[in-house]
């Protein structure tokens, strides 16, 4: 066995020491010397802890449990689209329309529920050149909240469901952003990884659509993330969402930005496509496809890079 197959270092380089890891044993360190020092102070570095664990999930830019994909890689001027909750066909087949017109490259982060109802739309969505990436297949809201048998079932479910496309999403994007210490050893298993935003519009879902375009165009910046979604407005008229997306797309190559496909920006593939299927379902599992493989279709860029990135 050669040094580099040693179960050990396996190990290590699967588990790497997270933020969170880190913090824990030098809280538990801190907490050991001031019990021979000063016992009153004991409990505040677990406190300090205790706190950290509970506030950084739910910031998306923070990888405190696992590594994070939220901005795209140092250098990149561009910008990427994204948007999440869909398929709607409410929504989802006019806003198509809308990215060709303007020759824009987006992600759609949808769940397996919403997948698995309208397939034709996830259809047109791939021969339309835009990326899928995993969201869950019931976009349960407090996900995260749950345990690690819920969580891979839903990573799971949607994987299985997506690869009735001939796709394999690579890219995860937890519910609301938030992440958990399980969620590092469930997409490690499926062969993914952790990708949130650094831009949003806080539009609770489409709920609150007004002045949409402004409120990202005013913070926008290069290497930018940008979380929308293609959800109908509960609350307002597509006719007023479609008019903020006109309005977003047309400021942010107002500001000199360029829209580009999220694989670019982060430099790794997002999603592998023509990924043979038998009886609808994908018939390679995730892990069949090792890293090297992985790093190979970034690496090929046109070859695992959305058409309309060409």
């Amino acid at each position: 066995m050669s040094d580099s197959d040693h179960p050990l270092k396996r190990l290590a380089k699967t588990w790497p020491l997270s933020p969170a890891t880190i913090f824990g044993f030098g809280a538990f360190f801190a907490a050991t010397l001031l019990l021979v020092f000063d016992s009153r102070l004991a409990p505040l570095p677990l406190l300090a802890f205790v706190l950290a664990c509970a506030i950084a999930p739910f910031i998306p830019t923070i990888g405190f449990f696992l590594p994070i994909v939220s901005r795209g890689v140092p250098g990149e001027r561009g910008v990427a689209l994204t948007f999440d909750d869909g398929p709607d066909p409410g929504t989802t087949p006019r806003l198509l329309d809308l990215l060709d017109r303007h020759h824009v490259c987006a992600t759609f982060f949808v769940t397996g529920e919403m997948a698995a109802r309208h397939p034709a739309i996830i259809r047109e969505i791939l021969s339309r050149g835009h990326s899928i990436g995993n969201h869950s297949f019931s976009h349960m809201p407090l996900l995260m909240l749950k345990g690690m048998r819920t969580l891979r079932r839903e990573v799971k479910a949607a994987q299985s469901t997506l690869g009735m496309f001939g796709i394999l999403p690579l890219a995860f994007r937890p519910p609301v952003g938030i992440t958990n210490p399980h969620l590092a050893g469930v997409l490690a298993d499926e062969g993914m990884y952790c990708l949130t935003f650094s831009c949003r519009a806080v539009d609770m879902g489409n709920r609150w659509i007004s002045r949409l375009s402004s409120r990202v165009l005013r913070k926008v910046a290069p290497g930018d993330i940008v979380a929308l979604h293609d959800v109908s407005p509960p609350r307002a008229s597509t006719e007023q969402l479609f008019a903020e997306f006109e309005a977003l797309i047309s400021g942010l190559k107002g500001k000199g930005l360029d829209i580009i496909p999220l694989a670019r920006l982060v430099g790794r593939a997002v999603m592998l496509p023509g990924v043979p299927t038998v009886g609808g379902f994908a018939a390679t599992p995730p892990s069949a496809y090792p890293a090297a493989r992985r790093d190979r279709a970034v690496r090929g860029a046109s070859a695992s890079l959305p058409r309309c990135a060409e």
